[in-house]
């Protein structure tokens, strides 16, 4: 069995090129269940219901992260989605959900766990390792096929977070910091393991935000607008994971990246 994850998804050009090469990724790696992280997909903060509308068109799930809550009235938009999973460790009293279970079209079912960083990150999320815990839990005793989002700055807590649920999950995959990392591997326990899985987003950019607009914030200290670069070539960035339906252990891990010109 396999599955595709893809890395954050910066705005209109993002979403566009997610929306038309997630379907060939789909039949490339033969893989029937797709997790997107849309929590830069409006305008490169956060998600809005319509955003999340079109991703959901070629993605099953959509994982968020820090951006959350970005958007005005998109804690009251999340309610009305069941594919949509904000960090775990978020206060209990927020809308929506940390995790879920999702059939898979091509057999048994995928829990999908959205955790957040603490490392460099907001302060607010709970810990994300007892968080985690607590979720396993929670889990049916069937349900073997476990993916996690793990939102964070720090490639060292993603790491740790791998090994620290080895054997238990399918796979742990960071996202967050937009550039795709080089450390892909499976742990002997059967957990896929791959630090940051990049971004879908302008090649030519700064995290998917203009260049000479980041180079003037960097130079100058001056809070300056970064637009997202919506055009050009833009870069789909994910990993497809191979895993045994009967027990959840991961196989393989094939990071990919690939462009369009929007």
């Amino acid at each position: 069995m396999n599955l595709i994850f893809l890395g954050d998804v910066v705005g209109k050009g993002g979403r566009s090129a997610v929306k038309q090469l997630l379907p060939e990724l789909r039949r490339e790696f033969n893989a029937q269940f797709a997790v997107v992280n849309g929590e830069n997909a409006a305008a490169g903060s956060g998600i809005t219901g319509n955003c999340a509308r079109e991703l959901l068109e070629v993605a099953d799930v959509i994982t968020l992260g820090d951006h959350t809550w970005d958007q005005k009235g998109f804690e009251k938009e999340i309610t009305l989605f069941d594919r949509i999973i904000r960090p775990a460790n978020y206060s209990a009293s927020q809308p929506g959900r940390g995790f879920g279970i999702f059939r898979n079209p091509a057999g048994g079912e995928v829990a999908v766990i959205a955790l957040q960083g603490k490392v460099f990150m907001k302060d607010s999320a709970y810990c994300p390792f007892e968080t985690a815990e607590k979720i396993l839990a929670q889990l049916p005793s069937h349900v073997k096929t476990i993916l996690v989002d793990f939102h964070s700055e720090a490639s060292s807590e993603k790491l740790a977070m791998g090994y620290f649920l080895e054997g238990r999950v399918t796979a742990v995959l960071g996202t967050h910091t937009h550039i795709q990392t080089a450390d892909a591997k499976v742990l002997p326990g059967g957990t896929a393991v791959l630090s940051d899985t990049g971004m879908c987003g302008a090649e030519r950019s700064v995290l998917g935000r203009e260049v000479d607009s980041v180079l003037a914030k960097f130079r100058s200290g001056m809070p300056i607008r970064l637009p997202v670069v919506e055009n050009g070539i833009i870069r789909v960035d994910g990993a497809a994971i191979t895993y045994d339906q009967l027990t959840g252990k991961a196989m393989k891990i094939v990071p990919f990246s690939r462009t369009i010109e929007l």
